[in-house]
């Protein structure tokens, strides 16, 4: 660079060094006002007496739900003039609703009275951290922590933990309510040897015959119709893991698994209606791919080779109903699933 051109780039460089002023002045921070507590260590005692009343109160009702699901009877009921409602309900819910109340006061009442409440101002830096403002912050941190007296005052810090670890307990207790497992329930549908397979909208058994290759129908077993009279529970339940689809593709076009070879009439293959996935429905079928997806987190499925999955977050193939033809000429099950349908839950392992 000539030395003619060094003043200008100078200047330019001052220039940009200058700092704007702000629009509004720095007010600044307000003197430091002193709490009672701040002053008077009889006066800090006593709050933190009042903060571990707190959490203590608030573990003892966290037992008292306890001791309330099982004390009062489950048809008990309280009356309120006119308002009614479930004794066992109600103090539960009462018990846990003062426990939480508690725990937070005490909280709001620990930070308020004890806590180092001094203002403090910097400067805004860049989002990135150097190593030395780093340190800083644990520093800080370190501090912080040691000014909250969670380390000093022990009968704060005992409190809190014995509170917090038996409204633990209510949580555990309540899960009696979610009922018996499910054991092998969710292993087994109705479906069964011999078993129609009807047409899930008229409910008429399927014949090879009615079916064009190409065809997607939903489908459902035949023992399923007089659930509906007998039990709408039941109905909804098995209905929920027993329906399918039928398909018919080319026979050239199918690849089927080991052990499947016989699982098909001229073509037509039968697969759970239910996603592996998260269990939603699955109907949209693309007749050139063989492929289904299902609408909710489109998993998608080769309906040609095992149903296997192709894409999606789906980890496993859809289950596969194995057919066959009975005296009368309509499409029956020759047994039931060989795996659970639906989605793997928990206790597959």
């Amino acid at each position: 660079m000539s030395d003619d051109k060094l003043p200008a780039v100078r200047a330019e460089e001052e220039h940009s060094q200058v700092q704007v002023a702000e629009p509004i002045p720095d007010p600044g921070i307000e003197p430091h006002e002193y709490r009672i507590t701040d002053i008077d260590p009889k006066a800090a005692d006593r709050v933190e007496r009042q903060v571990a009343t707190m959490f203590t109160l608030a573990g003892l009702l966290a037992l008292g739900s306890c001791v309330a699901y099982f004390a009062i009877k489950r048809d008990a009921v309280l009356e309120f003039g006119p308002l009614s409602g479930n004794a066992n309900n109600m103090i539960i819910g009462l018990c846990l609703g003062l426990a939480l109340f508690l725990i937070g006061a005490g909280a709001i009442q620990w930070a308020k009275k004890l806590m180092v409440d001094e203002e403090i101002s910097e400067d805004r830096h860049d989002a990135h951290s150097t190593p030395e403002q780093i340190a800083d912050i644990t520093e800080a941190f370190q501090q912080g922590v040691a000014e909250s007296g969670f380390t000093r005052r022990k009968l704060i810090r005992r409190s809190l933990f014995a509170a917090m670890g038996l409204l633990g307990l209510p949580a555990i207790v309540l899960l009696r309510d979610l009922g018996p497992l499910p054991g092998r329930s969710l292993y087994n549908t109705i479906w069964a040897k011999g078993i129609r397979v009807v047409n899930d909208v008229t409910d008429r058994p399927i014949k090879p015959s009615d079916m064009v290759i190409g065809q997607l129908v939903n489908a459902a077993p035949a023992n399923l119709a007089p659930l509906q009279e007998a039990s709408p529970v039941a109905y909804q339940n098995a209905k929920a893991k027993s329906a399918v689809i039928v398909v018919r593709i080319k026979p050239s076009e199918i690849q089927a698994p080991p052990g499947r070879e016989n699982w098909g009439v001229d073509g037509i293959l039968c697969y759970s209606k239910i996603c592996t996935h998260v269990g939603c429905p699955i109907s949209l079928y693309e007749q050139t791919t063989h492929h289904v997806l299902c609408p909710c987190h489109q998993s998608t499925f080769d309906l040609a080779d095992g149903a296997k999955v192709v894409f999606g977050p789906a980890a496993r193939p859809l289950p596969q109903l194995p057919l066959a033809v009975d005296s009368e000429g309509y499409l029956v099950a020759q047994s039931g699933f060989t795996e659970p349908v639906g989605p793997s839950f928990w206790e597959r392992g």
